[in-house]
């Protein structure tokens, strides 16, 4: 028997059972409780003219660009952050011969290209989130040197998952009110 010794206060362990509200962990709740909570989560989505696609988590993340995405979501990541589909290849490392081609020819981004272009149609969405939906202020912040990016615009680090990262990192301060 385990005996719990305060000052002024003895009591065994069966005692202090039955006087205390903490309920015992279960992790069956925990992992329903996750469940939800992730189902909570906002979806993602690129719209193309082959359809939508959509995806919510990261596992379905992989499915997706390992299977390609069409060359045209290059466009589809231009118009969302407002940039010329010039400056997007750029980012990418395409050409644009290559990429006119390639689209012409229905051809589908590199796995490599892929991650970058959901990674980034991510990103994209929460800073729209971030600037509630204004636009032209979230456009104007990627444009404009940011010190917690090193004094880089956040859209000249585009061209990497460590970069898109970065600027994400830094939407999370801006969303939580550190410096950005």
């Amino acid at each position: 028997m385990l005996h719990i010794y305060s000052k002024n206060i003895i009591m065994t362990a069966k005692e202090e059972k039955s006087t205390s509200n903490i309920k015992a962990f279960d992790p069956r709740n925990s992992i329903s409780r996750a469940g939800v909570t992730r189902a909570a989560r906002s979806k993602w989505d690129i719209v193309t003219s082959r359809g939508k696609i959509t995806w919510g988590t990261k596992r379905e993340r992989v499915e997706i660009f390992r299977l390609g995405l069409p060359y045209e979501t290059i466009e589809v990541i231009g118009q969302k952050a407002n940039l010329p589909v010039k400056q997007v290849l750029h980012y990418f490392g395409v050409a644009q011969t290559t990429y006119n081609k390639k689209k012409r020819e229905n051809d589908l981004l590199s796995v490599r290209d892929s991650e970058v272009v959901l990674v980034l149609s991510e990103v994209l969405d929460f800073g729209l989130e971030v600037f509630n939906n204004e636009k032209e202020k979230f456009h104007r912040w990627l444009r404009k040197p940011n010190l917690s990016l090193g004094g880089v615009a956040p859209e000249s680090l585009f061209d990497s998952i460590t970069g898109i990262q970065e600027v994400r990192n830094a939407l999370n301060r801006v969303e939580y009110g550190n410096m950005a």
